[in-house]
């Protein structure tokens, strides 16, 4: 680790984590693929999870947590860093998490200072570049698949907060403007809280595609708002395994997933801009 901080500051891309080597194994070729255009090291973290997963499913190599790489850094001599963060919206996780960790830190290493870039998705504003990425994402699976472009809906995660959801409806409105009139891009979710005041997280996927299916529809296609295969997307993930109980109980219906985020190329220009507008934000408030 480069330890010449006034110079090359820790730069860390930084996911929520998981429990499944491949969520790892992407954020690792991620972040090499960043490095590469970005021409400095980029670190892959993960904000939790990630250290349960054994090295032997990684190559031989740890999966790196915020916490612990954070304290290895400033116990070496580090004492620049900038968080380019793997998310869509600014919840909890990069306000809170990310950001109450770094500070606690702060308060125990002198001439220690950060720089949190913006998610990938910042509202108001969001970001065309992933509203591209989207559409070009369900081309892929109906083309992929030889289907017709309809009863497509764009799938999250689901989120007990608003500002999340408020991400997916931005981001799908953004998308429905590029394809034809005669189409609908609908919106749902992988799983929902119980109780009337997460309603607003919208239709949960499985009760999306019963709902398609009774109605006699043929196909359908998932569009996920998923950067990494884990426990939730990617093969054999739940919402796979979603998909495949509908298709189960309706034969005739077919349903494709599209790729995940990360497999797409400019992902990486969304996170370069992010990681140059930090690099300048911390350059101007360490002057």
């Amino acid at each position: 680790m480069n330890t010449n901080n006034k110079v090359m500051p820790i730069v860390l891309l930084v996911d929520n984590g998981s429990i499944c080597a491949d969520a790892t194994k992407q954020l690792r070729v991620l972040a090499q693929n960043l490095s590469a255009v970005a021409g400095t090291k980029i670190y892959p973290v993960s904000l939790r999870h990630a250290d349960k997963i054994s090295a032997n499913l990684l190559e031989g190599e740890e999966a790196q947590v915020f916490r612990s790489f954070m304290d290895k850094c400033l116990l070496q001599g580090s004492r620049q860093f900038i968080v380019v963060p793997l998310f869509f919206a600014e919840g909890n996780a990069v306000t809170e998490l990310i950001v109450n960790h770094l500070l606690s830190l702060q308060a125990s290493y002198s001439g220690f200072t950060f720089q949190v870039a913006d998610v990938v998705y910042p509202l108001p504003s969001g970001e065309p570049l992933l509203a591209n990425i989207m559409y070009d994402q369900i081309l892929i699976a109906a083309q992929n698949s030889k289907m017709v472009k309809k009863n497509i809906v764009l799938v999250d995660h689901g989120s007990p907060q608003k500002c999340v959801t408020e991400v997916r409806k931005h981001l799908a409105s953004s998308v429905q403007e590029m394809l034809a009139e005669n189409l609908k891009l609908e919106q749902a979710v992988m799983e929902r809280r119980k109780g009337d005041k997460y309603l607003f997280n919208g239709e949960l996927l499985q009760d999306w595609l019963t709902r398609k299916a009774e109605s006699g529809e043929k196909l359908a296609i998932v569009c996920l708002l998923f950067f990494l295969a884990g426990r939730h997307a990617g093969k054999g993930g739940d919402i796979d395994q979603i998909c495949r109980n509908v298709m189960d109980k309706y034969p005739e219906f077919n349903i494709v997933v599209s790729p995940l985020v990360s497999e797409h190329k400019e992902l990486i220009s969304i996170l370069l801009a992010r990681l140059q507008t930090a690099q300048q934000q911390l350059q101007l408030s360490t002057l």
